[in-house]
């Protein structure tokens, strides 16, 4: 996994929550909030996500095998998939419970400036890493809103992070927040408010990167900028005159498989075919790079068969054989 795909990012974000962690237990130690406690287990499983993501990149780099011809790209996806179950359990269900619980049992917090200076710093600790967060992410997104970046992207680690890191910082407001009325007002029922808060975000931020995942793991096909460069790169004009049909899926965040159907004339021989083929098989990984597998198969458009097939998408006809169609 390369340094653009996110790892300054997740290693920036791992060195934040594992001090952030630490400080979180200690305050929670002298201070006895549930807010800190929560934050605490958040803040290590963070540390723990962060962790998987990194193991993730490590296994996705292994070299394909007949068992496994198209590599292990996916590694990545299963990986970022289970950072989200984690999120949901160890951060949101537990946040939840110790919320609930001290809402039936509160009591006055002890030692206040603990929880809220270790408060303080855990949100600058928390601002650097979505920073870095930020800036690798702009180096990648373009003109793409955040929220479109994070529903399209085929890397998981930067939505993950964002996501975490950004969590993170509501999650911080909230537990101050919490631990703040519990000192104005006398009542520690207020800390564990903020404590159930909490874990309804972790719980929401879960689902959202569980949702994107699954999607990635189903297997997603080429952004659309992808797939228009991929057929303008597959019709020469001369002995491939269209496409009848092209399907991309992603095999890992730079890996791409590309299987299209596509037109020749019916008089073409086998030798031209074949480097017509050859060339445009150049082409796609030129104007694609991450076109790495690559299936193309000649066929003989015809109007008559394709209107006939019960499925055109599946029949030698296909659709209209345009460049710009698939």
């Amino acid at each position: 996994m390369s340094a653009s795909g996110g790892t300054r990012a997740i290693v920036a974000a791992l060195g934040a929550n594992l001090a952030i962690a630490a400080s979180k237990f200690v305050a929670f130690a002298f201070s006895g909030s549930s807010s800190m406690l929560a934050e605490g287990v958040h803040s290590l499983a963070d540390s723990g996500n962060q962790f998987l993501l990194l193991v993730g990149g490590k296994k996705a780099q292994r070299e394909a095998t007949p068992q496994h011809p198209f590599g292990y790209g996916r590694e990545r996806f299963i990986y970022a998939f289970l950072v989200s179950i984690v999120l949901f359990s160890v951060g949101g269900m537990f946040a939840i419970y110790e919320g609930y619980e001290k809402i039936r049992h509160p009591h006055q917090l002890e030692h206040w400036y603990w929880p809220v200076g270790v408060l303080a710093f855990a949100i600058i600790a928390e601002g650097f890493s979505f920073r870095t967060a930020i800036k690798e992410s702009n180096e990648t997104r373009g003109k793409l809103s955040w929220p479109q970046f994070i529903r399209r992207a085929k890397a998981p680690e930067l939505p993950v992070v964002l996501l975490e890191d950004f969590g993170a910082l509501i999650g911080l407001a909230l537990a101050l927040g919490g631990v703040g009325l519990a000192l104005l007002t006398g009542d520690g029922i207020w800390d564990g408010i903020g404590t159930v808060c909490i874990g309804v975000l972790l719980v929401l931020i879960a689902l959202v990167l569980a949702a994107e995942t699954k999607s990635l793991l189903l297997g997603e096909a080429a952004g659309l900028d992808d797939v228009k460069k991929i057929e303008a790169a597959i019709v020469d004009g001369a002995t491939v005159t269209g496409i009848i049909h092209m399907r991309t899926l992603h095999l890992g965040p730079e890996e791409l498989l590309v299987a299209a159907k596509i037109a020749v004339r019916h008089d073409d021989t086998a030798t031209e075919v074949a480097n017509a083929i050859n060339a445009a098989e150049t082409r796609i990984r030129t104007a694609v790079p991450i076109a790495r597998v690559i299936y193309l198969e000649p066929d003989i458009y015809s109007e008559t068969e394709a209107a006939q097939g019960p499925d055109p998408a599946a029949t030698p006809g296909g659709p209209n054989p345009h460049a710009t169609g698939h």
